[in-house]
């Protein structure tokens, strides 16, 4: 892996496809023939669970074009170390995806923990890299 440049493409993908997935939300609020009981239970059900992946999609894809342009900037850190960060920042997408699986196919909650966890490991460990070395030597090639 080019430490960084997945992160940036794929958090660029992931968040334009959480973006169609915002005009389909639009639509079945608005729009769909049954919008009323569907604008009716915001707070609830799979409405809420739309959103839910809607947002965390979302923070995900910004998440990972963050750890993208960080991981690049962190040279002196081993490639091991900063391709682990970077992994884990893409499986941290089975957190909104997981989301989805639940709400429209009905499957185990396992993949949204999965992805917190994998997404958080992977901002602590960005964060531990960038503390011990950010500013040193070169960029990440």
């Amino acid at each position: 892996m080019k430490t960084g440049r997945y992160n940036v493409g794929v958090g660029l993908l992931v968040m334009a496809g959480f973006m169609a997935y915002g005009f389909l939300l639009i639509y079945l609020r608005d729009f769909a023939p049954d919008h009323e009981a569907w604008a009716a239970s915001y707070a609830t059900g799979r409405h809420f669970e739309a959103r839910l992946a809607h947002v965390h999609g979302a923070l995900f894809s910004l998440l990972n074009l963050a750890l993208g342009f960080v991981l690049a900037r962190l040279g002196s850190a081993s490639d091991r170390a900063r391709s682990a960060a970077a992994w884990l920042g893409v499986a941290g997408l089975m957190m909104p995806a997981g989301i989805l699986g639940e709400v429209y196919l009905g499957l185990s909650p396992v993949f949204v923990l999965l992805g917190a966890v994998s997404m958080t490991a992977s901002v602590v460990v960005t964060g531990v890299l960038t503390l011990k070395h950010w500013g040193e030597g070169r960029a990440a090639a």
